[in-house]
This record gives structure tokens, C-alpha cells and sequence, in this order.
């Protein structure tokens, strides 16, 4: 009786998630137990402060995300001592005074003194017999396999487990309370059996997992090479060229090379944060898989059996992940391997040459000669330009005109919401809704008119308010898709906002030669000065946002990539010669497949980057 009670303390001070006696026991919230070593492991994959218990599911917030100030079991953590302070007797002796044990019969489930074990070695069907020395069992090398007692009937074996009710059980509980209608009862190691080839099976698909992100982190390096080979050799050839030159030129150098990190490193730096979320994944599977696929133990009472279940549905939402996208490691490859060196041939001899990105370039005249309105990227990708005169003329990313629509319409601004639905402005501010098929919605807003104020732009939040400026009257009015009286106002104070452009819950605002980006209560956040030139602004794909400077007296256009606080990153299109327009109304976009579109009255520029 009470070997049999030893046993069930025994099993009782067992880890439901590692299956091994408990480590620096810790307290949840919900007052279920679990090693440190455990819990570290599960706020690792969740990656937050909180831990959701593997038993019942509650979640227990961690302080700091240290499970070291988790409460103390201390009861439990005193019987564990207790328990390992005391050597374990001879279960096979039958006087009241046992000898100490020396080993553990993993076949017979006892442990057996000196004189058991030579009575034991002689018995001819015992010679085969799994027998394991005491001292391998206290050091953890080798795991026994325990023969649980019912804790009713403390002299049998769980030799059962029904389904039903999730549990072992010995066979009297079976006949007892497992026999009704709604039990299902098998044997235990059917059961053991099962499990583990569904354990096994799991771990298969971890690994092809694994392998997934693996491929992706191989090919994030691959995309990686590239760009710094790019990088090296255009390093190469600047160092080349300037070998042979005096060493005056050391300072015109080192500004080259500044601006070929600035080029690559951008690209590097996403490259490495996609290798880093990858491997963090690869990680998260691993830790997780390796809680739950134990194939020394199995789980066997309800709590354990709970807290497994939890931790296979929890790997199973793991995995069941989408696989990588490789199309961001590639544009960010393409992004960075775009720099090259240019050498000057006889043009410059002291100045060698200047960092340059590649481009195709190809222009196109509009229908409408020097009317254009606006430019604005459509839902498809297209680029839309409206024309005073009339009409909205869609154009694809190698400049083909592919559909003009609203011909009757003079356009003054246009825009598309989230749904399709296009926002149209004619040339007397009067604002109108169309279907994504271009038919008039009966939606009606109160605008100025042409006569309050003669210059208007429009553009579109990603919640679907819909910003007009106006010009002379140095305010931006904001309406809702509904229709009706604007909602609010903006003053801009001190500046026209001749243009305006949405950007992450601020505004990009241009002003002739001046660029602001500003808040949603006319807060001027950051701001670009190029006197002498004209600015007009747009947002890139890589969120970063893009400016034209023109000087149209000279009939040239250079594009630059700037930070969200208006800093330089690098040059994209330098000194481009255009044709000289008695309209200096300009327009910048960008295409969803790369290509970027400068728009003049009369033009439309699209420049490829390679």
C-alpha cells in the first residue's frame, strides 16, 4: 500500500509538458504547475509577456517577461527534495525492513536490492530482462518506464484508456464507470501506439516545414550575394578609376562610396530583417516541436493529455502557416543591385564618374496636348490621366494607351477608393462618385466653386476620407465617401497647398519649391526647400516617398528618394531632359509593377529602373 501511494506522489510531481519530475516548479495564474525551463519555452514561441496555460488555456500575464518572478510552488518543490533525500528501497523484498535499491527492472516495474537482483539474474525467463542501474536513473541518462497505479484501486496497473474521457484507467474503473453507452475503451498500449505515430507524423511535417523556410532563408542569402557582389563591384571600379587619379580626388571618392552603401544598405538591411523573421519562425517550430514530440514519455494523465493537445494544436497553427512570399526578397534584390558606376569618358577628367541607377526611359504624347489635370495610379495598377479638356486616358507601365473614359467630363482631380469607386473633380470643383465601371453614382458634395477659389486638388486617405486643397483660400477640406458638407478643415497657414498627397495619416502638401508633410491638424512634421526649382511629390512602393524637381526653364527633371522625414536616400533619375511646356502643372507617380511616371501637360515620361 504504501509503495503504491509512493508511486502516485510520483507521478504527481511530474511536468504535464516535459513529462519529467519538476525543475524550479512555477505557479500560473490559474494555479496549474509547470517547470521554469517549460515556461520559458512557451513565452519564447508566443513571443509577448503573456503565457497561455497548456491545461486549461488561461492566460497568465509574466511580469517583464521574466518567468522567474512567477510564484514559487513551494510545497510541491519541498516534496520533490523530500522525495530525492530519500534513496529508493527494494520494491521485491518482503520483510518490513528493505534494503536500498541498485537497480530498476524496466520489464518486471521494480526495483531490485543486491540479493533480488542475483535471485533475479537466475530465473530463466528473466535473463533478457531491460535491468538499468540506480546510478544511470539519479544522474538522468536514462529514463524508467513507470507502471502507473489507479489511484482508486492502488494495486492495479492503468492498463486501459478510453477515448471518451481521455484518461488510463485500470480495468475495475473500466467496469465500473467506462463501460456505459458514450465510452469508448481501448488498450493502453494501443493507445500509446496511436499516439505515437500521430507524434511522429507531426514531426514529419515540422521538418518539411523547417525545409520550407530554410529553402527561403537560402534564398534571401542568394538575393543577399547578389547585392553585395553588385556593391563590390562597383566598388571595384570607383577604387579602379581612382587609383590612377591624384590625391585630391580621395574626398570626391569617399562621397561615391557613401552613396553606393546608401543605395545597397537600405536593401541589405530588409534582406536581413526577412532572414531574421524566417530563422524566428524556424526557432518558434523547433522549441514547440520539441516539447511535444518526447518519444521517450507519453502523456498519461488528464492534465498532461490536456497540456499536449494544446501544444500539437498549437504547432499545428504554427505550420499551418502560409509559406514565404519570395517576391519581397526579390524586389528588395532588385531594389539594391540597381547601382552601378558610370565612368565619365573625357567629359570630366578630374571628376571620373558618378553613381547612376540603370534606366529605361520612353515617353509618350496625351491625347489632349496641354491639358492634363492630374495623374493618379488606378486600382489595377494602371496610371490615369485626366485632362481638362476632358476624359481620363488609362495608360499601361510601357506608356500604350489602353482606355480613355468620362470624355464628357472635364477633369480637374481624381481619386479611387478602397472599393474601386472612382472620385472625380471637374473643372468647376464640383465632386462626383462613378462605380469601378464608370457609371455616375447619385452621391452629391458641397464644394467651392470655381469661382471661390480657381485651384483645387484631390487626393485619398486609406480610410476612404476624401482631402481637397484649395489654393487661394489656403485650406484643405475633408469629406467623407457619403457625400454632403466637408466633415472638417485644415488651415494650412503661411503656404498654398497647391498639391496634396495622402501618406500613413499625414499629408505630403506641394508648394511651387517647397515640400511639407504635415499632420491632419496642418502640424508642418518635416519640410524641403529647392530654391529656383518647382517640387512635386508622390509615394513609392517602398513607402518612402519620392520628389520631381523641375526646372522648366532649362526643360529638366531629376528624381530623388527621400525617408519619411525628408531625408535623402539616393538619386533614381538626374538632369532628364524634357520638353519645355508654357504650363508648369507637373505630375509623380509611381506604377505597382516599379515603373515611375512623370506627367507634364503635354508628356508622360515612365522611367524603368533596372
Amino acid at each position: 500500500m504504501a509503495e503504491a501511494l509512493k508511486t502516485v506522489i510520483s507521478q504527481s510531481t511530474e511536468c504535464p509538458v516535459c513529462l519529467s519530475t519538476f525543475t524550479d516548479p512555477k505557479i500560473l495564474s490559474c494555479s496549474h504547475t509547470f517547470c521554469k525551463t517549460c515556461l520559458d519555452n512557451l513565452l519564447e514561441c508566443h513571443g509577448n509577456c503573456q503565457i497561455r496555460c497548456p491545461v486549461c488555456r488561461a492566460v497568465t500575464q509574466v511580469p517583464n517577461k521574466d518567468v522567474g518572478k512567477l510564484q514559487v510552488n513551494l510545497a510541491l518543490k519541498s516534496l520533490i527534495e523530500d522525495m530525492e533525500g530519500h534513496p529508493q528501497i527494494c520494491t521485491n523484498c518482503k520483510s518490513n525492513d528493505k534494503p536500498h535499491s541498485v537497480v530498476y527492472c524496466q520489464d518486471c516495474g521494480n526495483y531490485l536490492c543486491t540479493s533480488c537482483l542475483n535471485t533475479h539474474s537466475q530465473w530463466e525467463g528473466f535473463i533478457d530482462h531491460d535491468v538499468i542501474a540506480m546510478s544511470e536513473i539519479s544522474s538522468g541518462k536514462v529514463s524508467v518506464r513507470k507502471y502507473r497505479k489507479c489511484r482508486k484501486h492502488l494495486k492495479e496497473d492503468e492498463g486501459c484508456f478510453c477515448s471518451s474521457c481521455r484518461r488510463f484507467t485500470c480495468f475495475r474503473c473500466v467496469v465500473m464507470e467506462h463501460t456505459g453507452e458514450g465510452h469508448k475503451v481501448i488498450e493502453g498500449a494501443a493507445y500509446e501506439d496511436k499516439h505515437m505515430k500521430g507524434i511522429e507524423e507531426l514531426k514529419s511535417k515540422v521538418d518539411k516545414k523547417q525545409s520550407c523556410f530554410q529553402k527561403y532563408i537560402d534564398f534571401i542569402d542568394e538575393q543577399t550575394k547578389s547585392v553585395d557582389n553588385a556593391k563590390k563591384q562597383c566598388t571595384s571600379d570607383i577604387n579602379k578609376a581612382y587609383d590612377d587619379a591624384v590625391r585630391h580626388l580621395t574626398e570626391k571618392r569617399e562621397r561615391l562610396l557613401r552613396e553606393v552603401k546608401e543605395t545597397t544598405e537600405g536593401a541589405e538591411k530588409e534582406l536581413e530583417s526577412m532572414k531574421t523573421t524566417a530563422k524566428k519562425h524556424i526557432n518558434q517550430l523547433t522549441t514547440m516541436a520539441e516539447m511535444v514530440t518526447n518519444k521517450i514519455k507519453i502523456p498519461l494523465d488528464m492534465d498532461t493529455l490536456a497540456a499536449h493537445d494544446t501544444l500539437c494544436e498549437e504547432l499545428r497553427e504554427v505550420f499551418d502557416q502560409k509559406d514565404p512570399d519570395y517576391e519581397q526578397p526579390k524586389k528588395s534584390g532588385i531594389k539594391g543591385k540597381s547601382v552601378n558606376f558610370e565612368r565619365n569618358a573625357g567629359v570630366d577628367e578630374l571628376g571620373l564618374g558618378k553613381i547612376v541607377n540603370v534606366v529605361e526611359r520612353n515617353n509618350v504624347s496625351l491625347p489632349a496636348m496641354s491639358s492634363m489635370n492630374v495623374m493618379v495610379s488606378t486600382p489595377d495598377g494602371r496610371m490615369a490621366v485626366g485632362c481638362s479638356t476632358g476624359g481620363i486616358s488609362i495608360f499601361s507601365s510601357d506608356g500604350q494607351l489602353q482606355q480613355t473614359v468620362l470624355k464628357d467630363v472635364n477633369i480637374d482631380g481624381v481619386g479611387f477608393l478602397s472599393d474601386g469607386r472612382c472620385v472625380v473633380m471637374d473643372i468647376s470643383h464640383n465632386i462626383t462618385l462613378y462605380t469601378p465601371e464608370y457609371k455616375k453614382l447619385n452621391v452629391m458634395f458641397k464644394t467651392l466653386s470655381e469661382e471661390e477659389d480657381w485651384i483645387a486638388n484631390l487626393t485619398i486617405d486609406g480610410d476612404d476620407l476624401i482631402y481637397v486643397s484649395y489654393w487661394g483660400a489656403c485650406k484643405i477640406k475633408v469629406f467623407q465617401a457619403s457625400g454632403g458638407q466637408a466633415v472638417r478643415e485644415i488651415p494650412c497657414n503661411g503656404y498654398e497647398p497647391e498639391q496634396i498627397t495622402s501618406y500613413h495619416g499625414s499629408l505630403i502638401t506641394s508648394s511651387d519649391d517647397t515640400i511639407r508633410l504635415i499632420d491632419k491638424q496642418d502640424v508642418v512634421q518635416h519640410e524641403l526647400n529647392k530654391p529656383g526649382s518647382l517640387l512635386y511629390a508622390a509615394v513609392s512602393q517602398w513607402d518612402t516617398i519620392l520628389i520631381a524637381k523641375v526646372e522648366h526653364d532649362e526643360g529638366l527633371v531629376s528624381i530623388d528618394e527621400y525617408t519619411n522625414e525628408l531625408r535623402h536616400i539616393r538619386n533614381l533619375v538626374n538632369d532628364y531632359k524634357i520638353e519645355k511646356t508654357r504650363i508648369y502643372r507637373c505630375y509623380l507617380q509611381q506604377y505597382r509593377s516599379g515603373e515611375i511616371a512623370f506627367c507634364t501637360s503635354e508628356r508622360l515620361y515612365i522611367f524603368r529602373l533596372k
